[in-house]
């Protein structure tokens, strides 16, 4: 803690001494938004250096750590003392700061909520400039609540304390064939009432082909997979019933191909998959060759050559899980993104509700997370199928997440994510508007 209590004096002194309007940055080397912003300006004060575990008290079930610090160097901490964060995002360069500033989801999701839901105790830098101890029970418990869902608009997290919970050795894992949505999505709901599961999650392949996959924490394995070079997880579960992974492998399954979305770059062929090599196949070499192309825009004037409309749809929203067959019914008719992932959520303490991501109290909720880029002969406006997307979710009950493109109007996106809470917190934390606006932010790109 006395190196943690250095970084805050010297970020301190180093505000003070900074030219009027200059602002923090997280200036990292990756980002999991996928959304194109303008460039920052003026003077930037670096967080980069809040990148460590502070502290693991496996006894009492918490974590201690900088706002910076990877889930991967987070979980090897944790990992070390027999336990790990109750929620564990999919990618590795994910941030602890960023995922409770954002929205993180996984596996476990439908016992522990969302990271956010995990967090005991927050240390958040305003764009005052204060540093302020923020709990579900103090004097700043607007802002423990608030800032969830705030992208940086209300401050940065320098220390979260969040819960862990217990491990073993390795997780065994059952994936589960269903033909119809509709007992596809009553089978989820079964499976997340029972006891006796630690993880559940599942992929849409097709109409007729769904998986639910459930893990369960043992001492032991008959055999253990590896599939963080010459074998794809995703493809596994139309193969097998049952399988094995180590914990940590298990927290990462998904990294090695980017769910399913190293196909883009070429990284699912084996002889490319062997030039990669094991240390390079990850979200992060991934996240770099897609911000090379979206900067030269490479795929934008190979599909023009063809003749080809284009929109990149990323998105990640959440459904009432009694909606949620409608739902998948028109991601099928209208969007045609395959395949889908599957996870259910539900927040372990209802009464405790963060004000800018209101998920129902209480109900099971049911992520989908679909991502890709659609192409078609017709041209059609921008934003066309994205559009659709955020009017089917509130049709239907959904919030979606806003780490990627969003084409709300300001009075739509207002209604969501509620304005009169986020204003009250920008006024109290925030009064000269150092840290910018939130739908600016996520919807204007600024």
């Amino acid at each position: 803690m006395s190196d943690h209590a250095r970084k805050r004096a010297r970020l301190l002194a180093d505000l003070a001494a900074a030219p009027p309007g200059a602002r923090p940055t997280v200036s990292k080397p990756t980002s999991n938004l996928f959304r194109d912003r303008a460039g920052a300006s003026g003077n930037r004060v670096s967080l980069a250096h809040f990148d460590e575990v502070i502290g693991v008290d496996a006894a009492a079930g918490t974590v201690d750590a900088e706002g910076m610090i990877t889930y991967e160097a987070l979980a090897d901490a944790t990992l070390a003392h027999g336990t790990m964060p109750a929620v564990v995002p999919q990618l590795k360069s994910i941030t602890l700061g960023g995922a409770v500033a954002g929205v993180g989801i996984e596996a476990s999701s439908f016992r522990q909520g969302l990271v956010h839901d995990s967090v005991v105790e927050l240390d958040v830098l305003t764009g005052g400039g204060a540093i302020v101890t923020c709990t579900a029970d103090n004097e700043h418990r607007d802002l423990f609540f608030g800032f969830p869902n705030s992208y940086g608009t209300l401050g940065y997290a320098l220390r979260v304390r969040a819960r862990t919970i217990p491990v073993r050795r390795y997780v065994a894992i059952e994936h589960i064939a269903h033909a119809d949505p509709a007992a596809y999505f009553d089978d989820l709901a079964r499976r997340c009432a029972l006891a006796d599961a630690d993880f559940v999650d599942g992929v849409v392949f097709a109409r007729d082909e769904l998986y639910v996959t459930v893990g369960h924490f043992t001492d032991e394995a008959p055999q253990v997979s590896d599939y963080g070079f010459e074998h794809i997880y995703y493809r596994s579960i139309r193969e097998r019933t049952k399988d094995w992974l180590t914990v940590r492998d298990w927290l990462w399954r998904w990294d090695t191909d980017w769910f399913w979305c190293s196909k883009n770059v070429g990284a699912q062929l084996p002889l490319v998959r062997r030039l990669y090599g094991r240390k390079r196949l990850n979200s992060i070499t991934y996240q770099k060759i897609m911000r090379w192309n979206s900067r030269w825009g490479l795929a934008r004037t190979l599909n023009r050559l063809r003749g080809l409309s284009s929109e990149s749809v990323i998105q990640d929203v959440d459904i009432p899980i009694s909606r949620a067959a409608e739902f998948l019914a028109f991601l099928h008719d209208e969007v045609g993104i395959l395949p889908i992932w599957i996870c259910p959520i539900r927040a372990p303490d209802p009464a405790q509700r963060p004000s800018l991501y209101p998920l129902a109290p209480g109900e099971l909720s049911v992520n989908f997370g679909f991502w890709d880029a659609v192409t078609s002969r017709e041209p059609l406006a921008p934003g066309h199928r994205n559009r659709r997307i955020e009017a089917v979710t509130r049709e239907l009950g959904g919030i979606k997440s806003l780490y990627s493109d969003s084409y709300f109007t300001e009075d739509e996106f207002w209604s969501i994510y509620d304005h009169d809470a986020w204003a009250a917190l920008k006024r109290r934390y925030d009064p000269k508007g150092t840290l910018g606006d939130l739908y600016a932010k996520c919807v204007g790109r600024a």
